[in-house]
């Protein structure tokens, strides 16, 4: 083709354009020769003039889900920083919704910073990577939920971080074994199953002299029964899959902090690692979080009820509950925290095997069996301490931990009640 054809077919394809535009505009009403014709409908379906009139406002927040954000401008783009929660930058980074949970449950510990994470156990990844490098010590309490022990053994060891186990009821032994590598001292409150309940106070002011950051694990507290900054703790880390979601439906972590400088270093490793939340599952624990205060608290008087009950029975050895005189830690629990959750533990007595133990949680029928608690409904889980512990644990016994729902407490009494009868066939 000669340029002169070419330049022909170029004019005539400006015409063709020409003229669908100003065909496209009288079937849309618009006048011919306005700046932008009406957009056609795949377009028209990304990209709606319509937005809602202002002024809407009602119990639940609105759920955000993104992953883009959208500017106004470029210089609105260039301006906007995500590390500081006055704009939007990335859906990743936070949304509305995201900042509004953050904001509520740093309100409710009195906190200042709070991070979430997809899970309580990657809230405690969070605040290992970011606190720990190689060379460094991290401290864990011998009844520490075991899937972060598994992370010290199998994961941080190889990075070169070691692992140093202390007996948290052992203040003595505990100072003796930090060392200069020390760098991050974990607390729980109570221990997973075994439900000792620690000297917070003594151990912190042991960290405070070595320099060490504390990190409590306050899932248990759900912010409500222990105010870890009261006690001069640096991290609370809590799973709120459990009493703030009430619904066993969804996993969610969060990290808070009141140090400033503590939550860029938290802030910036949550960047790096990826870790953010849908705004779906936000909006859930922010639904929970209104029944919150009422849930735990009958979580802890329908428990306490139960453990009552438990207590006296000539099957059971010992009952590993906080609130109860007798039970690791208690006075501990009285100085310090305000309510007790619906989680405790008990033992059987020694001539009653690990098998017959089993049958007997076989035979609930109002109890479920199955990890996690926190929920509606009632779990009982069987563990064999002395392989988690080894000569640690006290008890040479079977021991079942049971989380409390919101089931009548009598009724609950009544399914153990049956359930115990296996234990005399």
């Amino acid at each position: 083709m000669s340029s002169e054809e070419h330049g022909d077919q170029l004019d005539q394809n400006l015409a063709t354009n020409r003229e669908l535009h100003v065909a496209e505009h009288t079937v849309m009403g618009a006048e011919p020769g306005a700046m932008h014709p009406s957009p056609r409908a795949a377009t028209l379906l990304q990209h709606s003039p319509y937005q809602p009139p202002p002024g809407f406002d009602a119990v639940q927040p609105a759920t955000h889900r993104a992953s883009t954000v959208l500017f106004a401008n470029v210089a609105a783009m260039r301006a906007r920083d995500w590390r500081r929660k006055t704009g939007y930058t990335y859906g990743l980074h936070g949304t509305p919704t995201t900042f509004t949970l953050e904001a509520r449950l740093a309100e409710i510990e009195g906190a200042k910073h709070a991070l979430l994470c997809p899970s309580g156990l990657s809230a405690i990844a969070l605040v290992n990577l970011a606190l720990l490098q190689q060379g460094d010590a991290v401290m864990l309490p011998t009844n520490v939920y075991n899937p972060s022990r598994d992370m010290a053994e199998k994961l941080l060891s190889g990075w070169g971080i070691a692992l140093q186990v202390y007996d948290p009821m052992d203040l003595a032994a505990t100072h003796a074994a930090i060392t200069p590598r020390t760098r991050l001292l974990w607390l729980e409150a109570p221990g997973s199953v075994t439900m000792e309940m620690p000297d917070l106070r003594a151990l912190v002011a042991m960290a405070r002299q070595h320099g060490l950051v504390t990190a409590l694990d306050n899932t248990w507290g759900a912010g409500l029964a222990i105010k870890p900054f009261a006690l001069d703790v640096d991290i609370s880390m809590q799973a709120l899959t459990k009493y703030q979601s009430g619904g066993a439906d969804m996993l969610m972590g969060a990290v808070l902090t009141r140090d400033d400088a503590l939550h860029d270093k938290l802030l910036d490793a949550h960047m790096r690692l990826g870790f953010g939340v849908s705004g779906d599952d936000a909006s859930l624990v922010l639904r929970g979080l209104h029944s919150l205060h009422l849930r735990y608290h009958a979580h802890d008087q329908a428990a306490r009820c139960v453990a009552t009950w438990l207590q006296s029975r000539p099957e059971v050895q010992a009952l590993l509950h906080p609130a109860f005189p007798g039970s690791p830690g208690h006075a501990h629990w009285v100085r310090d925290c305000s309510a007790a959750a619906g989680l405790f533990s008990f033992t059987f007595q020694p001539q009653i095997t690990a098998a017959r133990v089993e049958a007997c949680v076989d035979a609930l029928r109002l109890f479920k069996i199955g990890y996690s608690w926190g929920g509606p409904v009632s779990l009982a889980v069987p563990y064999d301490v002395a392989a988690m512990r080894g000569a640690s644990w006290a008890y040479a016994s079977p021991l079942v931990r049971l989380s409390i729902g919101l089931e009548d407490p009598l009724d609950l009494i009544a399914d153990l009640d049956h359930a115990m009868q296996v234990l005399l066939d």
